[in-house]
């Protein structure tokens, strides 16, 4: 079965810094981050593919990093100068690939709580 498995979620102070880590059971393509505040729709926080191609949310832009290793199917969100802002559940997502048949489906990491206090 296929899994992601998210990791780095903590409370840190306002200009702190934080690593989160997704690592996929499976054949990756495009990978992201969403956050989803309190009262607030899911968003999406940044995307990548698997040429390493990258696309931020303006709210992000210049703050945070996101990266891969395609080795390992892992995604990365390098985030810094964080702003109470930010404070959310954030969630991995990933296309994975089934070799047997090549279709793409989409998964969903169990998410992660990040806390930025002021």
């Amino acid at each position: 079965q296929v899994q992601l498995v998210e990791s780095g979620g903590g409370l840190v102070q306002a200009g702190g810094s934080l690593t989160l880590s997704c690592a996929a059971s499976g054949s990756t393509v495009n990978m992201g981050w969403y956050r989803q505040a309190p009262g607030k729709q899911r968003e999406l926080v940044a995307s990548i593919t698997r040429g390493a191609n990258t696309n931020y949310a303006d709210s992000v832009k210049g703050r945070f990093a996101i990266s891969r290793d395609n080795a390992k199917d892992t995604v990365y969100l390098q985030m810094n100068s964080l702003k109470p802002e930010d404070t959310a559940v954030y969630y991995c997502n990933a296309d994975i690939r089934n070799p047997l048949d090549r279709k793409i489906s989409n998964y969903w990491g169990q998410g992660t709580q990040v806390t930025v206090s002021s």
